[in-house]
């Protein structure tokens, strides 16, 4: 990283990042160009390793690229403040952000998609208990990616 100033090398503060983050934003990989697509999310851990869930129609252009190549990015950020100044080349954001890759599959058991739709939902409502009947379970499509590589940068100046 360029800017080992703004590196953060802590798992407990990547984790906290994504926890405060809302959305992920995926990068998977097509013939020609990046698909970047915005998702919501649910995480789960174990020691150092990170496992992240998407839900998602059954069929779309994200899953077509993604059977072709399962290999992604990721990137979200949050903690966002403008720091303006008199001059235009002064100006700087706040941020915290946290970037990866990593390998995501599609579990077809419902033992799976259960798994990952309630660690989504634990992101959003962590004061709830959900549960998921056999037709919802399977009407939708649970992404799971496990994340092989993660990095994490802020920048805050007050």
């Amino acid at each position: 990283m360029r800017r080992s100033d703004r590196e953060i090398i802590s798992h407990e503060e990547i984790l906290a990042i994504l926890n405060k983050c809302e959305v992920i934003r995926l990068g998977i990989n097509t013939p020609d160009y990046p698909y970047i697509v915005p998702m919501n999310f649910g995480m789960e851990t174990e020691g150092d390793s990170i496992t992240l869930w998407f839900h998602s129609a059954p069929e779309g252009i994200k899953l077509y690229h993604i059977n072709k190549d399962p290999r992604v990015g990721f990137e979200a950020d949050c903690s966002h403040n403008l720091i303006a100044d008199e001059k235009a080349c002064k100006y700087t954001m706040e941020y915290e952000s946290v970037c990866g890759f990593g390998i995501i599959s599609m579990p077809m058991d419902n033992d799976s998609k259960r798994r990952g739709l309630q660690s989504i939902m634990r992101h959003y409502a962590p004061d709830e208990d959900f549960h998921f009947s056999a037709p919802e379970l399977a009407a939708v499509c649970i992404l799971r990616l496990d994340v092989s590589q993660i990095t994490g940068k802020r920048l805050k100046i007050s």
